[in-house]
């Protein structure tokens, strides 16, 4: 499958302008779960960036963290110094980023939403990402795609998912 479907083209001119090429694998299975994506790609869950939407007093916070990993809502609020976070639904996170659930990239959304980034994908050496479609995927540094994100790296998840030393 071509890899120039305007989502996808969308994400990449995003990183190339941030100096990083990407080199953006499609499949003709979905990539929607990080379950998914693993087995597609032939690489650990852990190392599959979930690109979760969450809505603090109305605005949109995408969390990176590993596949494996929850986000815990407490420790994403005080990562946030907000009172509350909550889920955002199917419809809130295509409206905040302009993709679909199972496809959403860290980057590149058609609102600024604020990017946190869970510490435990700083352990992994590369990770995979969605390129804006559930079937469309990515492999990044974590360092990376913290830049490019310009996201907040903090501990939001209760098991960070990150590789035994």
């Amino acid at each position: 499958m071509t890899a120039d479907h305007p989502n996808v083209a969308r994400v990449r001119a995003y990183a190339a302008n941030r100096g990083t090429d990407l080199p953006v694998k499609r499949f003709t299975a979905t990539t929607r779960t990080a379950e998914d994506a693993a087995q597609q790609i032939g690489t650990q869950v852990e190392r599959i960036v979930k690109s979760l939407v969450f809505v603090s007093s109305g605005e949109p916070i995408v969390v990176l963290c590993s596949g494996r990993s929850r986000v815990d809502e407490r420790l994403l609020a005080a990562a946030l110094g907000a009172p509350s976070v909550r889920r955002a639904t199917a419809d809130e996170a295509k409206a905040h980023t302009g993709y679909a659930i199972g496809g959403v990239p860290p980057f590149a959304h058609d609102r600024t939403c604020r990017v946190i980034a869970d510490e435990g994908l700083l352990g992994f050496d590369e990770v995979w990402a969605a390129a804006g479609l559930p079937d469309a995927v990515f492999p990044i540094a974590p360092r990376d795609l913290v830049r490019i994100a310009d996201a907040e790296i903090a501990r939001v998840t209760s098991h960070p998912g990150a590789p035994a030393s």
